[in-house]
């Protein structure tokens, strides 16, 4: 292998590997449009940040921070930076299908299979991952009482990890082409010999990124959870989004290892001719099917579990009741997660496997819907005589209950082997898959922001502007994947770049309108990002509990303090926070504030993210030597960070002393004004 590693670097350019100028996105109109506004952003950005002289305060506060909740906001800006780049894809995916009938269009079949590539990558790992892994960063350690996480650098590195990932992912809109390999990369396709140019370099390297560092994440969560609850906080007295973050680190520190070594073994395929996945030499493709879907199954779950938390959490708050059948939504959450690793097969029935093999893969998925079953009533039982109040996190959870049990149906009708074979490969499979990840993460990850956004920033969204990009979203949704069970069973083919079929165009045009509607629910959802800043003063909510929260984190100021919590709280009841509201006692004053310390900022993290971004990028680029510099770079760095002391920031007594006055303030004036307003039964004061 040492000898074609150096043959191959010896057969091309030394200085800049394949890197030339047929790299640039000459080969499409749109993609060279795509690319300007990616370098416009970048100059823009760059542009502000100057003017605003704000490099200091951005390097100080927040990319050197170890805070999780700076973490967790950082990780969830990742998201929608990436989201806005792949809803772009699918509505130019859905113009192609309905320009496409007939005609070429307006997208070439290479560009085309780029979009529903990259589209799919970004949705799973660079939009959902870091949305989820920002709430929990922002919000779990707040509700079990902890000061942070227990490894605050090693979470950092975690985002590093996962930012130079999705670099790689903007850098190849602009140099070179990413995969068309689809967002799972199946060989033989993706071997040299069928896709010889970087767009799978770049796929491999970007998820092998993200997979180690989701892979850190998932052992720094479940450490923390083990170690760092409050005093008393029993595994059965956590929260239930807790309990999701507990199951979907276990998830990922099991499921994540599968993909980083099958695309390590991929890439040693393409790089040093393996033939792990050829069946030249002894190699075997479904070697790669199967270490891809070990880990794929279980990741559906790892991006579900936390709307489960979410639902869990906005459903008993905004139906001002206890959470119905606690115990069972913990254990159905456990079962999830045990079940998710035994149905990976059931993603390619069609493979070959002996029929017996598929009946006990399928049955085995359609268990899966008696925990997931349980959790619906549960909800359903937790808003039954609840007053219910229908702001937007509580409206995004009534969508999701209607529109994940649809999804849920048309899984159990693919978990039968006969009947997946029928719309194998069609757009029915689309439709699906969208029925579940759209209620069941994107709707519950808005959910979250929308019922956690005080909490991390000190003033609520606007709720109209919420309210509008809610509906869009909703009808979007329901107007661009419903039409696609129609089309998929008239076997319409998945990732259809033109078409001759007059039958299938209508459903395309309706897709595409509801494609429409979404772009207009995330534009909502600027304007509401914009018009809440602009009025954070009138949205302000110092006092920390705008929704009557049952959790720890609204027992703090919003935003928290560095510290969390001036003096960590005694857990003894489920919902701790309304028990002690209840009780008339919901904010303690310590006896004696002390001097806390926390964990100093640190710049390994962004000195890790430059030479990720530069290993990635050059390995993609076979300019093995600048390779070699970032790995040696990025080894120097980690080395010298762990035998470095670690530094802390010690917060005076004072400090802790002058915000919980100002803050006990702004809570006496909020109780003051809440006084003179009646109080509904089951609502807290």
């Amino acid at each position: 292998m040492m000898a074609e590693l150096l043959r191959r670097i010896t057969s091309r350019d030394f200085l800049l590997g394949r890197l030339d100028v047929t790299a640039l996105p000459f080969y499409s109109v749109i993609a060279m449009m795509a690319a300007s506004l990616v370098v416009l952003g970048g100059l823009v950005t760059l542009y502000l940040l100057s003017r605003h002289r704000l490099w200091g305060r951005l390097w100080r506060e927040w990319l050197t921070s170890v805070d999780h909740k700076r973490i967790g906001i950082m990780y969830i800006v990742l998201a929608f930076v990436m989201l806005a780049r792949a809803l772009a894809e699918a509505v130019l995916m859905r113009v192609q299908q309905v320009v496409g009938f007939n005609s070429a269009g307006i997208v070439p079949p290479d560009h085309f299979a780029q979009l529903f590539t990259t589209h799919g990558t970004i949705m799973i790992f660079f939009m959902g991952m870091p949305f989820m892994i920002g709430l929990y960063n922002l919000v779990m350690p707040l509700q079990i009482g902890a000061r942070d996480v227990s490894f605050p650098v090693m979470n950092a590195i975690s985002l590093a990890f996962t930012t130079a990932g999705a670099a790689l992912l903007m850098i190849s809109l602009c140099i070179g082409k990413f995969s068309t390999g689809g967002w799972s990369g199946y060989p033989p396709y993706t071997e040299t010999g069928f896709s010889p140019d970087v767009g799978v370099d770049y796929w491999i390297w970007a998820l092998t990124l993200s997979s180690i560092g989701n892979t850190m994440t998932g052992i720094n969560f479940a450490v923390t959870i083990y170690k760092k609850r409050a005093p008393g906080m029993r595994l059965f007295l956590m929260p239930l989004f807790t309990w999701t973050c507990l199951c979907v680190s276990i998830l990922m520190i099991f499921a994540m290892p599968p993909l980083t070594v099958a695309t390590l073994m991929l890439a040693m395929d393409r790089y040093l001719d393996a033939h792990f996945f050829t069946n030249d030499l002894g190699g075997n493709v479904m070697n790669y099917v199967n270490m891809f879907w070990l880990f794929g199954h279980p990741e559906v779950y790892i991006l579900v579990l936390p709307a489960f938390g979410v639902y869990s959490e906005t459903i008993a708050v905004f139906s001002s009741k206890t959470l119905y059948g606690y115990h069972s939504l913990v254990w159905a959450t456990i079962v999830i997660a045990v079940l998710s690793f035994t149905v990976w097969l059931h993603h390619f029935f069609t493979m070959g496997q002996d029929g017996q093999v598929n009946a006990a893969f399928g049955i085995a998925t359609i268990l899966i819907a008696i925990p997931t079953g349980v959790k619906i009533y549960n909800w359903i039982l937790t808003m039954f005589r609840g007053r219910i109040r229908l702001s937007v996190p509580m409206l995004y959870a009534c969508a999701f209950i209607l529109l994940f049990t649809v999804g849920g149906c048309t899984g159990i009708i693919l978990a039968n082997p006969g009947l997946d074979y029928q719309v194998h490969n069609t757009v029915f499979l689309v439709a699906h898959f969208h029925n579940v990840l759209i209620p069941g993460l994107l709707f519950g990850m808005l959910s979250g922001y929308h019922y956690w956004f005080p909490k991390a920033f000190g003033f609520r969204l606007d709720e109209k502007l919420g309210r509008y990009s809610f509906w869009c979203w909703v009808w979007g949704f329901i107007f661009a994947f419903m039409p696609l069970y129609i089309s998929g069973l008239m076997g319409m083919p998945r990732r259809t770049q033109s078409y001759t079929i007059a039958a299938w165009h209508d459903y395309a045009l309706i897709a595409m309108f509801g494609a429409v509607l979404i772009s207009l629910a995330f534009i909502f959802l600027i304007m509401q990002l914009i018009v809440s800043i602009r009025k954070r003063h009138e949205y302000a909510v110092f006092d920390g509990d705008p929704w009557d929260g049952r959790t720890l984190e609204w027992a703090v100021s919003a935003p928290a303090p560095e510290y969390n919590f001036a003096q960590i709280p005694h857990v003894a009841r489920l919902d701790a926070f309304y028990v002690a509201k209840q009780a008339g006692d919901p904010y303690p004053a310590p006896e004696i504030y002390r001097s806390i310390s926390m964990p100093a900022s640190k710049s390994v993290a962004p000195i890790c993210l430059a030479a990720l971004i530069v290993l990635g990028f050059a390995l993609t680029w076979h300019i093995f030597w600048l390779a070699a510099l970032a790995l040696i770079g990025f080894g120097i760095t980690i080395t010298v960070s762990t035998f470095q002391p670690d530094k802390e920031d010690v917060i005076s007594t004072k400090k802790i002393r002058a915000h919980e006055k100002r803050w006990r303030q702004a809570l006496a004036a909020h109780h003051s004004d809440a006084a003179t307003m009646p109080l509904a039964d089951g609502e807290q004061g």
